[in-house]
């Protein structure tokens, strides 16, 4: 989901790196559960959380940031990706 804020985040809740000219806002709790609250994002870190994690395990464990590091899938991701630039782009794989 993309919007625009008045003052625009400074750093991705997923990976922590700097943003770039997209931003997406991920629902911390998926909105089909019930969720309100965003975070901003990458797309690439968007779509990796969506393509590891369905929406049941997002609400049920990993709403907190800090929690979803830890899934040994994002952990990979995020080493990954960590040396990219702010607007790189890659296919996502379906890791479901």
């Amino acid at each position: 989901m993309l919007r625009e804020r008045a003052t625009p985040p400074q750093a991705c809740a997923l990976c922590g790196r700097p943003l770039g000219a997209r931003v997406e806002w991920h629902h911390l709790v998926p909105k089909s559960e019930g969720g309100r609250t965003t975070a901003p994002v990458h797309p690439i870190c968007h779509r990796t959380i969506h393509a590891t994690l369905t929406n049941a395990e997002l609400a049920r464990d990993h709403a907190d940031p800090a929690v979803l590091r830890t899934h040994p899938e994002i952990a990979r991701f995020l080493r990954w990706i960590a040396n990219k630039p702010a607007d790189f782009h890659a296919p996502v794989r379906r890791g479901r």
